[in-house]
């Protein structure tokens, strides 16, 4: 791979970095805003805590629309803008509505981030390291949520009671960094040819990644995948029902894992173990590294043993920390060990679903219909995340929820959705690993 393309992917998968860090922020600004605002478990869920995720859902359904019309690179750029908007108002809102609002706007960003930079990358990098590059984008999310939580542990009492608004607002200065890189990424090769008809500018993209020779012969695939699609063709049709059915289903599988619920709620989960507000922020900071070094490996296997077998080892580890934890919770065991298995679990994501997810997504559509491909696959992501945080309260809130004394079968059922995944991979899923975009395109559509 030649240093300019590693330098694109980086600088694109940095969307992922502020994808992760905005997402996970929340968590330790989740009490501390509870108690100043005198929220019920039903308006904190809706608002405060889910509110973002329903502007993912709305940047992941729509996102692919500018990145169609207006390029991938432009509608990264304007990424960058919401999540500086969004970090600057959260962090100055003076009430909840207000603040919802700008958590909102951030949700945009992140949603538009999740089909946007996974396709931007997967259209510059070749079958042989396209795993790898998309997986970056996965790597800076949880690089993101890693520094996220230890951005919260040393900010925890820096404003006093406003130390909330420090961990939302520091945002904005990696946000400023990456506006500031995204000017020096090029158009998307597959984008000039298929979306402005444009040759003589893909080539030149391509002469970057490619040799001469092979430069030529990717752009005439390109042309030629072009020829075969229909003008205007539509997503929602029968040829491209297993597709479909894919991206749909990993991305359901992804939210079922639980692995938002544990994200967003950790320090609230950690201290219904018994461990105190500093401690249990702390050692959320855990949960960041182990997924940080879980990832790493991820990263490394994905080209390697392919997306399928991950799926298959990351679901074995759900099933049984899960399954785990909830006995935990169930036998009152100490929070070590509790803490033990969360760490397992977050492993296994890191590992399986974690690595895989964006990669896969942003290989299983055709060219014609990749952006929108995208947008229903990371729009059902967020929809059910959105769904599982905005519920999450009415089942963990220690005063009014439904399992208020003890969290235990909400684990149990996770641990059961994780089997289903784990015969989804082993008798549905298709191995996508060393094969091009173009030939992905040519074997799903038509293999109903």
């Amino acid at each position: 791979m030649n240093r300019k393309l590693i330098n694109w992917s980086i600088t694109v998968a940095l969307a992922g970095f502020l994808f992760g860090f905005d997402t996970v922020v929340i968590s330790g600004a989740n009490q501390p805003i509870k108690e100043l605002w005198n929220t019920s478990p039903l308006f904190h869920g809706t608002f405060i805590m889910s509110m973002a995720l329903w502007g993912t859902v709305l940047g992941a359904l729509f996102g692919g629309i500018p990145c169609d019309k207006f390029g991938r690179k432009k509608t990264l750029f304007w990424i960058g803008i919401l999540y500086l908007i969004s970090a600057i108002g959260s962090a100055l809102a003076t009430d909840p509505y207000t603040f919802s609002f700008f958590r909102f706007i951030g949700g945009v960003g992140v949603g538009a981030s999740s089909v946007a930079a996974p396709i931007y990358i997967s259209e510059i990098s070749s079958a042989q390291n396209r795993g790898k590059l998309v997986a970056l984008y996965q790597f800076n999310i949880v690089f993101g949520i890693f520094i996220a939580f230890i951005s919260n542990y040393l900010l925890k009492g820096f404003g006093g009671t406003n130390d909330w608004r420090w961990m939302l607002g520091i945002e904005a200065v990696p946000a400023f960094v990456y506006i500031f890189m995204m000017f020096r990424v090029p158009n998307s090769p597959r984008w000039l040819a298929l979306q402005k008809q444009d040759d003589d500018k893909a080539i030149q993209v391509l002469n970057f990644i490619y040799s001469k020779e092979k430069a030529v012969q990717q752009l005439n695939e390109i042309k030629k995948d072009l020829l075969d699609a229909m003008t205007g063709e539509r997503l929602f049709q029968k040829k491209y029902n297993k597709v479909l059915w894919l991206g749909f289903l990993i991305a359901f599988f992804n939210q079922l894992s639980g692995i938002n619920f544990v994200l967003y709620y950790a320090p609230e989960i950690l201290e219904r173990s018994g461990l105190a507000a500093k401690e249990s922020l702390f050692s959320s900071i855990s949960i960041g590294l182990v997924n940080l070094v879980f990832t790493f490996v991820g990263v490394y296997l994905i080209d390697k043993l392919g997306r399928r077998q991950l799926i298959k080892i990351g679901s074995v580890g759900y099933i049984v920390s899960l399954a785990m934890v909830g006995w935990c919770f169930y036998n009152a065991s100490s929070s070590t060990i509790l803490l033990s298995f969360i760490l397992m679990f977050v492993a296994s994501h890191a590992i399986g679903q974690g690595a895989v997810i964006w990669v896969f997504i942003s290989e299983i559509f055709p060219n014609n219909v990749r952006a929108s491909g995208q947008s229903w696959g990371t729009g059902t992501h967020w929809v059910f995340a959105a769904l599982i945080t905005l519920i999450t309260p009415l089942f963990l809130d220690e005063n009014e929820g439904i399992f208020k004394e003890n969290p235990w079968p909400i684990f149990i059922f996770f641990s059961v959705m994780m089997i289903v995944q784990l015969l989804w991979a082993q008798f549905k899923m298709p191995e996508t690993k060393g094969k091009s975009l173009e030939s992905l395109s040519e074997e799903l559509a038509n293999d109903n």
